[in-house]
């Protein structure tokens, strides 16, 4: 009889580190710990697992503007949880599996903006309004920016919504779900735009609360 897998080792981070890791509860999916520990033990590092995340992300984006309907939907949905995948196990193989790098930090950062710009954008594009998309993805690069300038501040990284990175690939890939059936039914992509309006709208709505969180911790540290 096999013994059951344990889960990748737990090296303790460093207080830098600590702030800045995103809290995920499917680091703790035993399927997803099984997956990064063999990606851990081959020859993938995590920053080819973070450059894939954008790959997908654009797979996704491309399937929602060029795939015929209802493929498409399904396309963007895959390219979605592909990216979110690969967002959770490239910092799980990296740190628990002791494949950290020096530039470590750098494709944990930038390839997530990029993905979130090429999904959301083609949101915009896939409903007519390119302007929206541009406006979503603006807001969401802006809700990462004003967390990292929280931790430049020597504060912790704050990932509240109430439309963080996890928000808006939820919403995006409800609305494709959603619209694989208002197609066939009224040829419409009501729920796609509404996805569009709440994801630019609830960025808007974070960078706020994130900034009065921000201002609230420098106000508590001031003598």
């Amino acid at each position: 009889m096999t013994e059951p897998s344990s889960p990748l080792p737990q090296p303790p981070l460093n207080q830098e580190e600590d702030m800045a890791r995103r809290p995920i509860k499917s680091r703790s999916n035993r399927w997803i710990q099984s997956l990064s520990r063999s990606l851990a033990h081959s020859q993938i590092t995590p920053n080819m697992i973070s450059v894939a995340s954008m790959v997908f992300a654009g797979l996704g984006a491309l399937g929602l503007l060029l795939l015929p309907m209802g493929w498409n939907m399904l396309a963007c949905i895959v390219g979605i949880q592909l990216r979110l995948l690969c967002n959770v196990i490239d910092g799980m193989v990296a740190i628990e599996g002791g494949k950290k790098t020096a530039t470590g930090a750098l494709y944990n950062e930038v390839p997530d903006r990029v993905a979130d710009t090429i999904l959301i954008v083609a949101l915009g594009y896939a409903i007519g309004h390119d302007w929206l998309g541009w406006l979503g993805a603006l807001a969401a690069a802006l809700t990462a920016y004003i967390r990292v300038l929280g931790g430049s501040l020597n504060l912790p990284q704050s990932f509240r919504g109430p439309m963080a990175k996890q928000h808006r690939m939820a919403i995006m890939t409800i609305a494709c779900l959603l619209a694989m059936l208002e197609w066939p039914m009224n040829h419409t992509l009501f729920s796609l735009l509404l996805a569009s309006v709440l994801i630019a709208a609830g960025s808007l709505l974070t960078c706020l609360t994130r900034l009065n969180g921000i201002a609230k911790l420098l106000r508590q540290q001031s003598p």
